[in-house]
């Protein structure tokens, strides 16, 4: 039996909600508030491994893949910053969204209707990126061994999740999605979560080395997210492949 990655029902949730990925007060406004964060996060990681000396477009030169790019939150940034990006999704709708929004922006991204185990291209990426997607898959050990597989030697992947602990499930899921609103009903599953201890180890066998790791929590006094020793909702991982 062929493996696949794909679960039908999770792509299905986010084509739902394709036409507002670019509405900063829509439903995915917490991964508007969430983007600055992480794009800091990724920015910084690939200066400090790739040295670039051009101020305009620090990322000039970097080969950037987004798994699970959605409608492109964080192919656009990355494409500015002068990094070459393609992004891949198994929704139809969120790459027609993602193509339309970054042709009425003038970028130039290469964006695929596909998941790793299907998706083919010509050379490997220095970075890869799977944020906030692991926790939507299905098989994380074969669509991080599928992932890894477009990663140069010594390249980066960065992998943001939600952690599986009683504490994430009441935060990301009872308060996020049924208090607080953030979110729709049902967009994450608890049993999807993932520890980091398991994310690690999956990753080592997929010739990964963690790099760093750290928890992003929201502020509700500063209304933004902020880096945190605390990883016990929201986590963000660096690995290099050796």
């Amino acid at each position: 039996m062929k493996k696949i990655t794909i679960n039908k029902k999770e792509i299905d949730k986010f084509s739902k909600l394709a036409e507002e990925w670019w509405d900063p007060n829509g439903k995915f406004k917490p991964l508007h508030n969430f983007n600055p964060v992480r794009l800091k996060y990724i920015k910084e990681s690939i200066l400090k491994k790739y040295k670039n000396t051009d101020k305009k477009h620090p990322l000039k030169n970097i080969r950037i893949l987004d798994i699970g790019c959605g409608g492109g939150l964080l192919c656009e940034p990355l494409s500015k910053l002068g990094a070459e990006v393609v992004g891949i999704d198994a929704s139809e709708k969120n790459i027609k969204i993602a193509k339309l929004h970054s042709r009425e922006n003038n970028l130039k991204i290469n964006y695929f209707c596909a998941s790793p185990e299907n998706f083919k291209i010509k050379g490997k990426f220095d970075v890869i990126l799977n944020m906030e997607i692991v926790e939507h898959v299905e098989n994380v050990n074969f669509f991080l061994n599928q992932s890894t597989k477009f990663l140069k030697k010594k390249g980066l992947m960065f992998v943001a999740t939600l952690n599986k602990t009683l504490k994430s499930f009441f935060f990301a899921i009872i308060g996020a999605e049924y208090v607080l609103k953030w979110l729709p009903i049902g967009t994450h599953d608890w049993n999807m979560f993932i520890e980091p201890k398991k994310l690690i180890n999956i990753c080592k066998n997929n010739n990964l080395i963690l790099q760093d790791l750290f928890g992003v929590k929201y502020n509700l006094i500063n209304n933004d997210w902020e880096v945190s020793k605390d990883t016990s909702i929201n986590y963000l991982a660096k690995f290099e492949k050796y």
